[in-house]
């Protein structure tokens, strides 16, 4: 798959301490694992001059204080507290200047962030999405980047997980719903 660098964006989903590191309250070892993959996509992607984008699952500790039904703490207790080292992305990959960085406070990072505006404001169609966790933020994420008519390409064996069913689910609902699935190594940044 060849993607041209001047319309596609990497967006690394939610590669947090909470999520990837073994200290962290939601640690998923399938999480862990796909640090490595992820540094060199990214790499990858910069060499290429694809814009890279990182999310930030940060959530405010009165967050869902007022909730009705809505409660993530609820369902998976207090995770990435703003200002909080579960919160930062793994010292693995270091946010460079050119980097853009997404706050969000839940699974999609649509959700009432400036994320869609920005992307359309640069005239980016196709995103490469890899990050954590499978079937959680990362499906959430591209299947809203697809009903925003966003062309939402899943990274495989850069996507993690806390059990390897979940992301064989979470992978196979997107390309028969919404979205494509590759392998790292199937995509070129060159737009030949």
């Amino acid at each position: 798959m060849r993607l041209d660098p001047a319309t596609t964006a990497l967006v690394v989903v939610d590669m947090q301490n909470g999520f990837c590191h073994p200290e962290g309250t939601l640690h998923a070892p399938g999480s862990e694992d796909v640090i490595e993959p992820v540094v060199d996509l990214v790499e990858r992607a910069r060499e290429a001059g694809v814009q890279v984008i990182f999310t930030r699952d940060v959530h405010p500790p009165e967050q869902f204080e007022e909730s009705y039904y809505y409660d993530e703490f609820e369902q998976w207790g207090e995770h990435v507290l703003e200002g909080s080292w579960e919160a930062e992305l793994v010292e693995e990959l270091p946010v460079e200047p050119e980097d853009h960085v997404v706050e969000k406070h839940t699974y999609d990072a649509f959700y009432n962030t400036e994320l869609e505006g920005w992307l359309n404001a640069r005239c980016i169609r196709d995103l490469v999405i890899c990050g954590t966790l499978a079937n959680v933020c990362v499906l959430h994420t591209g299947g809203s980047a697809g009903l925003r008519d966003f062309r939402p390409i899943l990274v495989e064996d850069c996507i993690g997980y806390v059990d390897p069913d979940h992301r064989e689910y979470a992978l196979e609902h997107a390309e028969w719903l919404f979205g494509e699935v590759v392998e790292s190594d199937a995509l070129a940044f060159d737009g030949a």
